[in-house]
């Protein structure tokens, strides 16, 4: 009885005893330094993304000074933002009421008017990847630009047909003299010539209408 009194003495009267708290105490170590190894895991993997992706934050570096990427931003929103916020504003319109109206601009659609871009520019002796690179486009950017304008020439194409009573109204009222034999190109020609003044006409006609009708809501002042 005497000897169970002191090991209750000596180990408490839970019963605990010095191999226990040991086992206990290898167990709350391991857990803090596998505790630790994550989250020297999660520093080192954050930075290795940050350098990744440092093109998202730092546009360049000068002797090591960086210029952020948010600071070139400011300056083109200064220069630009405000023609640039209201064509894409326009883009949404025009692609909005396409949809509504059953509007589609199908691939051959567009790789036709692209085969005739680059034969327009080949004649004039470059290269349609050379006029993209000058004007600072890709071909997924021209690809979409001829997407728009197309679904616009289709929204009011019952408005940019040409009769000939135009086209001859308009070689009276300008005086045109037209080389013998050369009768049907020419005309051919003022026909394209009005029905792009129409277009660019009923094309802003209709821009105006949609954001007439449209609630637009600025959340930033240009």
């Amino acid at each position: 009885m005497e000897n169970e009194k002191n090991k209750t003495e000596l180990y408490g009267e839970q019963g605990n005893n010095p191999k226990n708290d040991k086992i206990s105490i290898k167990i709350s170590i391991k857990k803090i330094s596998v505790k630790k190894v994550i989250i020297i895991a999660i520093i080192i993997a954050s930075g290795i993304l940050v350098y990744a992706c440092k093109g998202l934050f730092i546009a360049a570096t000068v002797d090591g000074s960086p210029i952020s990427r948010l600071t070139v931003i400011k300056e083109l929103e200064k220069a630009s933002g405000k023609s640039l916020l209201d064509s894409f504003i326009v883009e949404r319109l025009i692609q909005k009421e396409a949809k509504a109206k059953g509007i589609t601009v199908s691939d051959e659609e567009v790789n036709t008017q692209i085969t005739t871009i680059q034969d327009q520019i080949a004649a004039q002796g470059s290269t349609l990847e050379e006029a993209l690179i000058s004007q600072g486009m890709t071909m997924e950017d021209l690809k979409k630009q001829i997407i728009i304008q197309t679904e616009v020439e289709k929204l009011v194409a019952d408005k940019i047909s040409v009769t000939d009573e135009e086209v001859t109204q308009y070689i009276t009222d300008n005086a045109i003299s037209i080389p013998e034999g050369q009768e049907a190109t020419t005309t051919a020609q003022i026909k394209e010539e009005l029905r792009s003044q129409k277009l660019s006409t009923e094309g802003s006609l209709l821009v105006t209408t949609l954001k007439s009708q449209a609630n637009i809501i600025y959340f930033v002042n240009y």
